[in-house]
C-alpha cells in the first residue's frame, strides 16, 4: 500500500481569517501539469489550553477552473445581493451589546419615561 505524497508547491498564498487560515497552493502533477489545492485549517482550543488544527482540502484541476469560478461568483454574488456585504453576525453582536447597555441604563434610572429607543 503506497501513500500519496504531496507534490512540491510551485506557488502559495495564505489568507488568515480569525480562527481559520486558507492556503491556496499550486502543485505539479506527475505529468508536469499544475493543479490547485485549497486548504482550510481551523484552530480548536481545548479547556486545558492545548489546541489542534482541523484541515479540509479540495483539489482543483485546470479543466474545472472555468466552471468553478463561475459557480463561486454566482454563489457569492447571490449572497451579497440577498444579504449585503456586511457580516450579519458582527452587526448582531454590536446590536446585542447596544441593547444590553440600554437595558442596563434603563433599569438603573428612576423613570422609564425619559428613555429613548430611537438609538437602537
Amino acid at each position: 500500500m503506497s501513500e500519496r505524497v504531496e507534490q512540491e508547491e510551485i506557488f502559495s498564498q495564505v489568507l488568515r481569517a480569525g480562527r481559520r487560515t486558507y492556503f491556496f497552493d499550486v502543485r505539479s502533477t506527475k505529468a508536469d501539469d499544475y493543479y490547485l489545492t485549497v486548504t482550510e485549517s481551523k484552530k480548536f482550543t481545548h479547556d486545558d489550553g492545548s489546541f489542534h488544527y482541523q484541515k479540509h482540502k479540495i483539489y482543483l484541476y485546470k479543466e474545472d477552473f472555468s466552471d468553478f469560478k463561475e459557480m463561486l461568483n454566482k454563489a457569492t454574488d447571490f449572497i451579497v445581493n440577498e444579504k449585503g456585504a456586511e457580516v450579519i453576525s458582527e452587526r448582531h453582536q454590536k446590536d446585542y451589546k447596544k441593547e444590553e447597555n440600554v437595558a442596563t441604563e434603563a433599569t438603573s434610572t428612576e423613570s422609564f419615561t425619559d428613555v429613548s429607543f430611537d438609538d437602537i
